[in-house]
């Protein structure tokens, strides 16, 4: 594998030096580069934080340059070696002296054992009934603590968190394990389709745990991250602070597991932490898109394991849920809707929670546009070309971006270079909202479709979008028409 990561990066290297793209002092900093291959993604080790800016600054065309390479895309991640020297091109195996990686998210000293600051009784808001096991009265939560874990979302909370009959064991489950860590469901295996709220209740179990227990340390991780931050610490020889990371906590949580699918060299890391933490008595939260059985590409040792504690199934909202969450949404965004309006959007998005709150997102912002108040004529009106039987399409990323590449009369490879002329751009940027709205892929496959983006680059768009649609008749336009045209294309190839 080293020997085809070099030979795939100096291959890559004639193609930049080959293209009128690259000035000559960029390129010349592209050649001190060296590079490894790490679990199948191609560590690219550069000299300083300027050298690693030009790096990151040229992704688009380092990413079709490795493509044209070895004629299939291959991820990279660009992490910093200070002594790396500068003045020539090396190619090696690995780093000899690192001293700079990309850091996780930190975790807390260690604390002899996890006490509950108070005594009270007064459970979260909405608490189910007391989960068999544990304590009737939970401690109340007092202030958290200034020190939290910050890749926790603030909002996501069981207070904001809208429960109903589809969901109601997997909250019950999380309330259990932050209210007493790995007694019971250890792990605790929530699954689900995508947008119904998983990811809510990881960062809502991190915050009452600490609310409960100030000292607790609490750690956070997408898949994803993880796997950034494992090629990382071993491409610069740090696996034992990685290991310290994810083994000295309380709690792991980790975000979509299926995404470590296939990759063996983190599978097997990630397998002896479980294995360290379950020994320690600390508690594991996963999440996934499906059941432990139904994980393709993961060791039957690793599957059974995430059968060990609790699996717990999170359905689609039920219309009652449906409405409050839009409810809560509205409320959230100070918001004065009719209950029939939000009954009418309740009653036609059935899919997920993202869909649901996206069209709540339109019907606003055309009324904000418009300067009409928000009526169900005015809701029926804005959703109408929108909302289609989800049985009967299947929206790709491709198909959105055939779409978005021939609305605005360009081409994909447009989409997906460098070109930051400022049509592409918008193009771009709404290609990968809808991405984000009507598929169920994540941050860092979408950036990976536009050009071997990063996900950074994705949410960034999202946001932009999603405040443009409020401000401008323009982008609005653009997003609802391109909606319409992408699920009736979708429609078509299904029938």
């Amino acid at each position: 594998m080293a020997d085809e990561a070099t030979a795939q990066w100096r291959s890559a290297l004639e193609i930049l030096a080959s293209s009128a793209e690259l000035g000559q002092g960029k390129l010349s900093i592209i050649r001190t580069t060296r590079a490894v291959d790490v679990d199948g993604t191609l560590v690219l080790i550069v000299g300083s934080g300027f050298a690693r800016g030009i790096v990151d600054g040229s992704r688009e065309l380092i990413t079709q340059a490795l493509r044209r390479a070895a004629g299939y895309d291959v991820p990279f991640e660009v992490i910093v070696d200070t002594s790396l020297e500068s003045s020539a091109p090396v190619l090696a195996n690995r780093p000899e002296a690192p001293t700079t990686r990309l850091a996780g998210p930190a975790v807390d000293p260690l604390p002899e054992a996890p006490t509950p600051a108070v005594t009270s009784s007064t459970p979260p808001a909405a608490a189910p009934a007391t989960v068999p096991g544990y304590m009737s009265g939970p401690p109340s939560p007092t202030a958290e603590p200034p020190n939290a874990d910050s890749d926790l979302n603030p909002k996501y909370t069981f207070d904001t968190y809208v429960t109903g009959s589809s969901n109601r064991l997997p909250h019950a489950s999380a309330i259990a394990v932050a209210e007493a860590p790995a007694k019971a469901y250890n792990p605790l295996f929530i699954y689900g389709g995508s947008g119904l709220g998983k990811t809510h209740l990881l960062h809502a179990i991190g915050h009452y745990a600490r609310r409960l227990y100030p000292s607790i340390r609490v750690k956070y991780v997408s898949s994803e991250e993880f796997v950034s931050d494992f090629i990382a610490s071993v491409a610069d020889g740090r696996m034992d602070a990685f290991k310290r990371r994810y083994r000295e906590v309380d709690i792991l949580l980790v975000d979509d597991i299926q995404f470590l699918q296939g990759k063996e060299q983190t599978l097997e890391e990630f397998f002896h932490t479980f294995n360290a933490l379950h020994t320690a008595n600390k508690q594991v939260v996963l999440t996934s898109d499906q059941p432990p059985k139904a994980l393709g590409g993961f060791e039957e040792r690793l599957r059974s394991r995430f059968e060990w504690g609790l699996l717990a199934d999170v359905q689609p909202p039920d219309f009652e849920t449906r409405t409050a969450i839009l409810s809560r949404k509205a409320s959230a965004e100070g918001l004065d809707l009719p209950a029939d309006v939000l009954e009418y959007i309740a009653s036609r998005v059935t899919t997920n929670i993202r869909e649901l709150e996206g069209a709540l997102i339109r019907v606003t912002a055309f009324a904000s546009l418009t300067k009409q108040p928000v009526d169900r004529t005015l809701a029926e009106l804005v959703l109408k070309d929108i909302i289609t039987d989800p049985a009967s399409e299947e929206i790709t990323s491709a198909l959105i971006m055939a779409q978005t590449a021939d609305y605005f009369g360009i081409s994909i490879d447009d989409l997906c270079s460098a070109n930051r002329a400022r049509t592409i751009v918008h193009a771009r940027h709404i290609g990968m909202y809808l991405c984000r709205e009507l598929t169920d892929m994540s941050l860092p496959q979408i950036g990976r479709e536009f050009g071997g983006r990063d996900h950074t680059t994705v949410m960034s768009a999202d946001k932009k979008i999603r405040t443009q649609m409020a401000e401008r008749r323009e982008t609005y336009n653009h997003v609802a028409e391109l909606t319409a045209r992408i699920k009736q294309a979708a429609q078509s190839s299904a029938g």
